[in-house]
This record gives structure tokens, C-alpha cells and sequence, in this order.
């Protein structure tokens, strides 16, 4: 395919599933674009997306905070209590001086999710006000790039395999921070599965571009 300049890019789309490339038509508030060989969801166009967006975000936000501020779990062995939460997780790692483990899980599982929630709402509140074009180009770019490293759900998984291992040396007792962390990851999971950066592009493009 010729393209006259770099500008024609911009109206391409290409399929997830099956690699084929699309060119971007407009469609109704509320329908989706489906590709043309594989019947893949291309794009979605939800006028209300930035509302739906920027709840999920602070929700999630709010999550994050409790997650990391009470006990994940409380450990009975032999008489002995044990509390643990999020941050201790991590700083026991550089205490035990595995440096190197230490820095992946402080980006990978607090530092990454905490930046993209926080960027999902700068995002999503200066989109719903229409403002800053530039800025949030600059955000969707830092997001593209961030989105990858985020791992809390793969962090999460591995609790539930510890917690199976532990309940047969002692008692083990559920904090709130772990129900906070579920419920963070679920959002977490939701909003990068169900909202692609993709869509983002394009309702960005409807509201600087389009009006």
C-alpha cells in the first residue's frame, strides 16, 4: 500500500488476532468494528468511555492505597505472629541484600501499577474536559510503554500459591490488603483487557481532531 505521507497512517488499523490491515471508518456511539477476516474486535466507540474510565481509575487508586497500607496476611506458626503487607514484602528483599529482586518487584508489582492508575486519571480527566491535546499524546505514549511492566496480577497469583503451601506449617489469616489487592488487580486487569490503548487514540482523535 502507497501512502502519500505519514499522515495516512493515522486512519490504519490492524487486527490483533490476525494481523490484517483496516482502514478506520467512523461508526455509532455504542457499536464496534470488527475485522473482516478472523470476526476480531478491531475498536469500540463509547462516548462515555472517559467517564467509565476515569471511575475505574480512582477506584482502582483507592485500592492500591488500602492494599498497601494494611496487613496482607497474618501468620500464626508455632505461637509466633507474623504480619505482612505489601511494602515489607518487597524492602524484606533488600534487607536478605537480593538487590537485584528487590528493585524488579518495586517497579513491577508497586512503582509500574501505581503510575498507570495515576496517568489513567490525568488521562481520563482531561479528555472528559476536553483539554490538553499535547499532554495527552504525551501520556497515551509514557502509557504504551509503562502498561507492559505492570504485574500486580501475576504477584497476586503467586500469594495464592504461597498461601496454599503455608496453611500446612500454621494458621493463616486474611487481611484487608489482600481483598484490596483482588479487587485492584480484577480493575486492573478489566481496564487494560476491555479499555486498549487503541481506543484511547481514537477518542482522543474525536475530541482535538475531529471537533
Amino acid at each position: 500500500m502507497k501512502l502519500e505521507n505519514e499522515d495516512a497512517l493515522d486512519n490504519l488499523i490492524i487486527c490483533q488476532q490476525c494481523f490484517t490491515l483496516h482502514e478506520e471508518v467512523p461508526i455509532k456511539d455504542g457499536s464496534k468494528a470488527c475485522c473482516t477476516e478472523c470476526g476480531g474486535i478491531l475498536y469500540r466507540y463509547d462516548s462515555k468511555l472517559a467517564n467509565h474510565g476515569l471511575a475505574l481509575s480512582i477506584t482502582g487508586f483507592i485500592f492500591f492505597i488500602l492494599a498497601n497500607t494494611f496487613p496482607l496476611i497474618k501468620m500464626d506458626i508455632l505461637g509466633s505472629e507474623q504480619f505482612i503487607t505489601l511494602p515489607k514484602t518487597v524492602f524484606s528483599l533488600f534487607e536478605n541484600e537480593f538487590y537485584l529482586v528487590g528493585f524488579l518487584c518495586l517497579f513491577l508489582i508497586l512503582v509500574f501499577p501505581l503510575m498507570i492508575f495515576i496517568i489513567n486519571i490525568f488521562l481520563f480527566t482531561l479528555l472528559k474536559l476536553k483539554r490538553g491535546p499535547e499532554t495527552t499524546k504525551e501520556l497515551l505514549i509514557l502509557l504504551s510503554h509503562i502498561s507492559p511492566w505492570s504485574m500486580a496480577d501475576i504477584f497476586f497469583i503467586s500469594i495464592l500459591v504461597a498461601l496454599v503451601k503455608l496453611v500446612a506449617f500454621g494458621q493463616i489469616h486474611i487481611g484487608i490488603a489482600f481483598w484490596a489487592l483482588m479487587v485492584f488487580v480484577l480493575i486492573d486487569v478489566y481496564i487494560t483487557k476491555r479499555i486498549s490503548l487503541s481506543e484511547l487514540w481514537m477518542l482522543r482523535k474525536r475530541i482535538f481532531i475531529e471537533k
